[in-house]
């Protein structure tokens, strides 16, 4: 396995778009890091930069220590020792399972009893023991999805490369294979990159987590700490669904401007007192069955164990999630906000569009 070094990369499109801007980020060997970010944030630009599909204008790219993107040592893909899944499982229809797999053994010419082997083993361990001579036809799409796997760990590579590789299955189908794909990856030991639109996949298989806006780097770090601690409204807003509201912070506590909240700072980037932005994640808010209380629940959402609500407190509408606890819909309630992570309100300008995710 072998370990992935992005140096100050960026991507400037032939016409002048903003692809990727400074682009640090290292990525240890045998971990596994998901990029996430909204559509056009540059998660797939970069997982396509890292592939070796487009070509960095700035920055350079190293796998194992080898530089293969910049400096003026393009390596093709092919010649990289990655193994990629797609959304699309692209398994070749006119072959049966162990030929999809077979297929990089043949192009790397390997013996064919080692090859032969080696798609055994491979088969096995995706749990498709047995389906060797199968026609792709005959299986589900998570059964394609995992030929696709095998065909991609086969050749035991230096990077496993997913480009939202399990999104197009359906649930429960997705988590189980989720499951599946994070015990598989850690028996390997095998270095991954998973760029998926999933908050929840994210935060649950990867090691850590890369947040993506505008082409840009938000925040890196591990699923507790990007949710306990945001970089900014902006990360604790996709992350986690959180209401940002104005307002000033005062001796450690945040007030709402022109409503009745107030509440600690339990993190953010404010220092002493002044005008902020504040995020107030769902799990640091509560509400309290009171029919005389100035809240009132506009949706209120069925979960396992509770309900995903939102709620209307004095014209502002914040998200909450219950547990044990599903108020109706018109129900009045309560609001009890634990703590808010407030920052500077940033003045910079907008970022420039990006054209790919």
């Amino acid at each position: 396995m072998a370990s992935v070094s992005v140096d100050a990369v960026s991507l400037r499109y032939p016409n002048g778009t903003l692809g990727l801007a400074d682009i640090d980020l290292t990525v240890a060997d045998g971990e596994s890091i998901a990029l996430v970010g909204p559509s056009g944030s540059g998660k797939t630009t970069l997982l396509r930069t890292i592939a070796g599909f487009l070509t960095p204008t700035a920055g350079q790219i190293s796998i194992g220590g080898e530089v293969v993107a910049g400096a003026g040592r393009p390596i093709p893909p092919e010649a990289r020792g990655l193994g990629m899944v797609f959304q699309q499982h692209a398994v070749w229809p006119h072959w049966n399972v162990a030929r999809n797999v077979d297929y990089p053994l043949r192009r790397a010419r390997i013996a064919r009893t080692e090859r032969h082997q080696r798609v055994e083993e491979m088969l096995a361990l995706v749990g498709l023991e047995g389906y060797a001579g199968r026609d792709p036809a005959t299986l589900s799409g998570g059964q394609r999805q995992r030929v696709a796997l095998a065909r991609a760990l086969v050749t035991r590579p230096r990077v496993l490369l997913l480009d939202e590789a399990l999104s197009a299955l359906d649930e429960p189908l997705r988590d189980r294979l989720r499951l599946e794909l994070h015990a598989l990856t850690r028996d390997f030991g095998t270095t991954v990159v998973h760029v998926t639109h999933d908050r929840a996949e994210a935060l649950a298989i990867a090691d850590r987590v890369m947040i993506m806006d505008a082409g840009r780097v938000q925040q890196i770090g591990t699923p507790a700490e990007v949710l306990s601690n945001p970089a900014s409204t902006f990360v604790a807003t996709f992350l986690n669904d959180a209401t940002v509201v104005a307002g000033t912070v005062s001796d450690g506590i945040f007030s709402a401007a022109d409503h009745p909240l107030t509440a600690p700072l339990i993190g953010g980037d404010v220092a002493g007192d002044g005008v902020a932005e504040a995020a107030i994640a769902r799990q640091d808010v509560r509400v309290v069955a009171d029919p005389d209380g100035d809240a009132i629940v506009r949706s209120s959402l069925f979960t396992a164990d509770g309900g995903d609500l939102v709620v209307d407190w004095a014209g502002m509408s914040f998200r909450v999630k219950t547990v044990g606890y599903r108020p109706l819909h018109g129900d009045r309630v309560r609001v009890e906000v634990s703590g808010v992570h407030a920052f500077r309100q940033d003045t910079a300008p907008a970022a420039p569009p990006l054209v790919s995710a």
